[in-house]
């Protein structure tokens, strides 16, 4: 029903993926000691301990990624058992390729055993003690959870509508308050109570929670009404739709001891940022490094093949707009932006400037542009934190003053290398489809969506399939 309870119960089975998954991976590696199998097999104890670490780290990640721990409450032992099949085969495979990039070269059988029971146990443990926890979750809310709807107007029937869907997890819509008695019909008919009764309601009736879904303008007359909930500990919720922040998440903080209802059309969850953030300076800083060689040999050729610095510098806007030097390796003749008035004519897009086969390009900077080459030096900002790894590319200040107003958000998520459009089209996505794109990106985010376009952007890339 509500967005916390969900987290919380992602929170919960996420843990005991976990425990689970590190029960199997013990109970296979002792399997595998105790079969006398021709081939010895044997892992010393940092090679255990790197292995168990990863895997009690992907198979909850993966649980998220494909939104198993939503499905948890689902009757059907089917659904179940296709979820855990699904999380079981992207875990083994992730091992897999794991184990093959540290050349471990594991035991077969030890694979198999551990997939099967990771399996095993993962898929008991959601049919009985899962469905148990869910239980005793729903009893801990205690079901049923007795809501009252202040409001009658349209809204009012919204909320109504959603708790009725919501009876299967314990939750009941004990009726309506507003000024005048009567009664209401949403899917059933309830009663309609009176805010000059509520104080006697809350004495002859178990009431948990009143949502308030009245107009913004009713709110200052309903002071008292929120005071007498505040003395009898009736949890309150304010229904905030009737503000025009369409792209919003909203939340309560506070300044000091000032609480602030605020609004965020951008992501700001603190610890999935700094996730991002930490996972974009190890593979930025792992990318420089294992590129060095192909960097210099790339610098070599660019310097020697056309006259001009290795290396084009321009000014572009970051997160919330902040200036930053940007950095890539030059792929246009030295004098390509004092040219860039005269091929005004031939510009393809509405605000950006982009020419199919720009007569700037050096033969060297076509084959640059086209498998990206000419991006990797801005793993550099990336470590320095100007962009990310995935995000809305970086504009040059000249456009963002054409933005249109809705164009602007796209300013709030630090600038990336790869983004949701240069996997879906690249130079083939025109300019209203892009910046659609960038908030499509931005209202959706999570961390597997950004892994979903790294892993997207690699073929891509490698194919040159987009790029002009």
């Amino acid at each position: 029903m509500y967005s916390r309870r969900h987290r919380k119960r992602r929170v919960l089975f996420a843990f005991w993926d976990i425990v689970l998954v590190a029960l199997a991976f013990e109970a296979a590696y002792l399997t595998r000691a105790y079969l006398h199998f021709e081939r010895l097999f044997f892992l010393t104890s940092s090679e255990r301990a790197l292995l168990l670490g990863f895997c009690v780290v992907t198979w909850p990640l993966i649980g998220l990624w494909i939104a198993v721990y939503d499905r948890l409450d689902s009757r059907d032992p089917r659904v179940t058992l296709s979820d855990t099949v699904r999380q079981g085969v992207y875990g083994s495979l992730c091992l897999v390729v794991f184990q093959f990039l540290l050349r471990l070269d594991l035991s077969r059988p030890f694979l198999a055993f551990f997939a099967a029971y990771a399996w095993l146990f993962i898929y008991l443990f959601r049919l009985t003690a899962g469905r148990l926890l869910i239980g005793i979750e729903r009893r801990e809310f205690s079901g049923p959870y007795q809501v009252l709807v202040a409001g009658c107007g349209e809204r009012a029937r919204r909320i109504a509508q959603t708790l009725e869907r919501s009876a299967k997890q314990g939750v009941r819509l004990a009726g309506f308050l507003d000024a005048e008695p009567g009664t209401l019909s949403v899917t059933a008919e309830y009663r309609v109570f009176p805010y000059r009764d509520l104080h006697e309601l809350l004495r002859r009736q178990v009431i948990d929670e009143i949502i308030f879904a009245v107009d913004s303008e009713s709110l200052a007359g309903l002071e008292e009404i929120f005071l007498l909930c505040d003395e009898e500990g009736v949890r309150t919720r304010v229904a905030v739709d009737f503000f025009p922040h369409v792209n919003s998440d909203v939340y309560l903080d506070r300044l000091g001891a000032i609480p602030l209802l605020t609004f965020s059309a951008t992501p700001h969850d603190e610890v999935r940022l700094m996730v991002k953030r930490v996972t974009d300076v190890i593979l930025a800083s792992a990318g420089l490094l294992a590129m060095l060689p192909l960097l210099l040999l790339v610098a070599l050729v660019v310097g020697v093949t056309s006259p001009g610095p290795v290396l084009f510098r321009q000014q572009r806007c970051g997160l919330n707009g902040r200036r930053f030097m940007f950095y890539k390796f030059r792929s246009m003749v030295d004098n390509a932006e004092e040219l860039k008035a005269s091929l005004e004519h031939l510009n393809e897009r509405t605000t950006a400037f982009k020419i199919k086969n720009d007569p700037r390009l050096t033969p060297v900077g076509k084959f640059l542009r086209k498998f990206s080459i000419d991006e990797w030096p801005q793993l550099w900002n990336i470590i320095k934190g100007d962009m990310s790894l995935v995000g809305p590319r970086p504009a040059v200040p000249s456009e963002v003053e054409k933005y249109q107003r809705w164009q602007r958000r796209r300013l709030r998520m630090r600038p990336g290398l790869t983004c949701l459009w240069a996997v879906s089209g690249r130079d083939a996505v025109d300019f209203d489809t892009w910046m659609r794109m960038d908030m499509q990106y931005i209202d959706t985010w999570s961390l597997a969506l950004d892994w979903k376009i790294l892993i997207r952007t690699i073929p891509r890339v490698l194919s040159g399939q987009g790029a002009s």
